[in-house]
């Protein structure tokens, strides 16, 4: 393990602290559940904020994604995790995020408890992370008619799919854009 790898929380499949492992080993093994926030970001238009991940990454390079997404440090609450992430990311400090549900996801690498939030704020946002390639505001029926053309994560399609763009998180959101 790398001295300074990032150990991650190993949480059951209610959310609870069972252990820990480095970030190298969650990220090749399925078996290990860690916790992640996701944040959708919204502006008052409704549009919806998107990152798209940088060609240098190793899981689904130059695809789009959600505005903020990141590991729960262990020992870190939620709410910590999802400001930090924020802050890093997208330079985003004051704002109220609302919560939407935790889900497991599992791809071909990894499993990950995926905490989802939402927020709207019409703050300048600035992706300044050699992470990123690209970022930008998206319509939603931009976003929707782009799914299963390989714009975008298979995880983002599927949460914005089955979470974000239903109705009741859409009312919940527009309830903020006015």
């Amino acid at each position: 393990m790398n001295q300074k790898e990032e150990i991650l929380p190993l949480v059951d499949d209610l959310g609870n602290v069972i252990g820990k492992a480095p970030r190298s080993q969650c990220h090749s093994d399925r078996t290990l559940l860690h916790p992640v926030v996701h944040l959708h970001v919204f502006n008052p238009k409704g549009e919806l904020y998107l990152q798209k991940r940088a060609l240098t990454k190793r899981i689904q390079p130059g695809k789009w994604d959600t505005a903020v997404g990141g590991h729960i440090a262990y020992g870190e609450e939620i709410a910590d995790a999802l400001r930090r992430e924020t802050r890093e990311e997208i330079g985003l400090i004051d704002f109220e995020p609302i919560a939407i549900t935790s889900y497991k996801w599992q791809s071909a690498v990894e499993s990950e408890m995926i905490n989802v939030f939402a927020t709207v704020t019409d703050k300048p946002l600035v992706s300044h992370n050699d992470e990123i390639d690209d970022a930008r505001f998206w319509p939603l029926d931009e976003i929707r008619n782009s799914i299963g053309k390989g714009l975008m994560t298979p995880n983002f399609e599927k949460e914005f799919a089955n979470i974000i763009d239903t109705e009741a998180v859409l009312e919940r959101v527009n309830s903020l854009c006015k």
